[in-house]
């Protein structure tokens, strides 16, 4: 009984690990993302700033 016990703990904290791991990955994929989305929008809000600006001199 004492071995089974062990071994479905075992098989428990490989499964942990194995879910941390992934949510690990997935996180810095979203962080990299995330980065990647809010230098995007930095340049949109630049070229919308630019055409505000020449609409402001219209």
């Amino acid at each position: 009984m004492d071995t089974e016990l062990f071994a479905d703990l075992e098989r428990r904290v490989e499964t942990l690990v194995e879910r941390y791991i992934s949510l690990k990955r997935e996180n810095d994929l979203l962080r990299e993302e995330n980065s990647r989305l809010l230098e995007e929008r930095d340049a949109v809000k630049s070229r919308i700033d630019g055409v505000l600006r020449k609409l402001e001199g219209i």
